[in-house]
C-alpha cells in the first residue's frame, strides 16, 4: 500500500478484512461518520468551554464574543476536511488558535489526524510550529482564572499528548496493514505449492499412463504383424490374435483418453520404459520396508491382486508407498499396519495406519506435499483419499479406489 493511500485511510478499513487493497474507500461508512461526528463533538465542546470563560469575562466587549463564537464554529466544520488537507488544515488551525482560543479543541482534532494520516517528517514540522506559538495565545488574551506558566505547561502536554497519541494509532494501522498483507501473500503462495504439487502429480500419472499406453501399443502392433505376415494361419490362432488386437486396442483407447483427462499443459518427452508397479508387487514393498527396518503387518484380501485393473493397483501402489515412507520419517520404531480389501464390482481399499511414536526422535520436516500428490491420485482414479490422525495420537491414510466387475 502506497503512502497515498494512507492518506485515505477511513477507520471502517481497519474493520474490513478486505482493505486496503487495490480500491481506495472514498464513502465513508457508519462507523467513519460516528468517529467524525465525535472528533466535531469533541472539538466543539472544548470551544464552548473555552467560550464560555471569555463570557465570564466582564471586560470582554459582546462583539469579541460573537466573533469568537463564529470563529470556532467554521474551526469545528472545518474538520470534516481534516483527511483530505491534514497539513494545511493543521498549520491554519495552529495560527487562528493563537488569537482565538475558542478553536483550541479543533486545533487537538487537526493535529491528531495529522499525526495518523502523515509520516513523521511534516508531522514534527506543524507540531513545532504549534509548540512554539504556544506562549503566545495566553500572552495575547490571557485566562484571569489561570497562570501564565500553568496555561503554558497545559497547552504544550495537551499538543504533544494528541500527536503522540495519533502516531501510535498510525503505527497500529500500519501494523494491521502489513499483516493483512503478508496473510494474503502467504495463502497465495500456499495455494501455488498446491498447484504446483498437484501439476506434478499429474504429470508423474501421465508419464506411467503413457509408459502402460506404449505397452499396449507396442503388444498390439506384434500381434497385428503376426496376421499380416501369416495370412494362411489357422482360422482358430487368427480368431485369438484378433481378440488380443481387439482388447489391446480398446485398453489403448482407455488409456488414452485417461491421459487426456489428467495431462494439462505441454507433454514431457518421452522416457525409457520402465516396468510399472502393481497390486501384484505390493509383497515386494513390505519386503523392501522390512529390511530398511520397518515392522509392518499385512492383510491383503485380495486373492487374485493380477485381476485388478493395471491403474487402480498402480495407485494402490503409490499410496502404499507414500504412507510407508511418511511412517518411516514421523513414527519410526512403530508397527505399521497394511490392510488391503475389495474385489470386482465393491471397489478396493487400501488403509494405512501408524501409532504415534513411543520413544523421542528427531523430526523430519515435511511440507504435506506428498498427501496432496495422493489425494489427487486417488480422484483421477475415481474414488477418494482420506488422511489424517487418529485418536491415540498416530496416523491414518485410507483410499477408496473402482474395481469395475468383470
Amino acid at each position: 500500500m502506497t503512502r497515498t493511500e494512507y492518506r485515505w485511510l477511513l477507520p471502517s478499513a481497519m474493520a474490513d478484512p478486505g482493505l486496503p487493497d487495490d480500491r481506495i474507500r472514498t464513502r465513508r461508512t457508519v462507523r467513519d461518520w460516528a468517529v467524525d461526528l465525535t472528533a466535531f463533538l469533541i472539538a466543539a465542546g472544548i470551544g464552548m468551554l473555552a467560550l464560555g470563560t471569555i463570557e465570564a469575562d466582564d471586560t470582554t466587549a459582546d462583539i469579541v464574543v460573537f466573533v469568537d463564537s463564529i470563529v470556532g464554529a467554521v474551526a469545528c466544520c472545518a474538520l470534516w476536511l481534516r483527511r483530505r488537507w491534514p497539513v494545511g488544515l493543521a498549520v491554519a488551525l495552529t495560527l487562528v488558535s493563537v488569537v482565538e482560543p475558542v478553536a483550541a479543541g479543533a486545533l487537538l482534532v487537526a493535529l491528531f489526524s495529522l499525526a495518523v494520516h502523515r509520516p513523521f517528517k511534516p508531522v514534527a514540522i506543524v507540531g513545532a510550529l504549534a509548540l512554539a506559538l504556544v506562549p503566545v495565545q495566553p500572552f495575547l488574551r490571557p485566562d484571569p482564572t489561570t497562570s501564565f506558566l500553568a496555561s503554558l505547561l497545559f497547552g504544550a502536554l495537551l499538543i504533544l499528548l494528541v500527536i503522540s497519541w495519533g502516531m501510535a494509532v498510525r503505527s497500529r494501522r500500519q501494523l494491521v496493514v502489513t499483516l493483512r498483507e503478508r496473510a494474503r501473500r502467504a495463502e497465495a503462495e500456499a495455494e501455488l505449492r498446491a498447484e504446483q504439487a498437484q501439476r506434478l502429480a499429474r504429470e508423474a500419472i501421465a508419464r506411467e499412463m503413457h509408459d502402460v499406453l506404449a505397452h499396449r501399443l507396442t503388444l498390439l502392433s506384434v500381434h497385428a504383424g503376426a496376421l499380416e505376415f501369416r495370412p494362411d494361419a489357422p482360422a482358430a490362432e487368427i480368431g485369438r490374435a484378433a481378440g488380443v488386437i481387439r482388447d489391446s486396442a480398446h485398453e489403448a483407447l482407455e488409456d488414452l483418453r485417461e491421459i487426456i483427462g489428467v495431462l494439462r499443459g505441454p507433454g514431457d518427452t518421452d522416457e525409457a520404459h520402465r516396468p510399472q508397479p502393481t497390486l501384484a508387487t505390493l509383497d515386494a514393498l513390505v519386503a523392501e520396508s522390512r529390511l530398511a527396518g520397518m515392522r509392518v503387518a499385512v492383510d491383503n484380501r485380495i486373492a487374485e491382486p493380477r485381476d485388478a485393473p493395471a491403474a487402480t493397483g498402480r495407485t494402490v501402489y503409490r499410496i502404499a508407498q507414500e504412507a510407508l515412507t511418511n511412517a518411516r520419517k514421523h513414527a519410526p520404531g512403530t508397527e505399521v499396519s497394511l490392510t488391503v480389501t475389495g474385489g470386482p464390482g465393491e471397489g478396493l481399499t487400501v488403509e494405512v495406519v501408524n501409532p504415534a511414536p513411543a520413544e523421542p526422535f528427531e523430526r523430519v520436516p515435511g511440507s504435506g506435499q506428498g498427501l496432496i500428490g495422493l489425494t489427487e491420485r486417488a480422484t483421477l482414479a475415481g474414488g477418494q483419499l482420506e488422511h489424517g490422525p487418529t485418536k491415540d495420537g498416530g496416523f491414518a491414510v485410507r483410499a477408496r479406489l473402482p474395481w469395475p466387475a468383470a
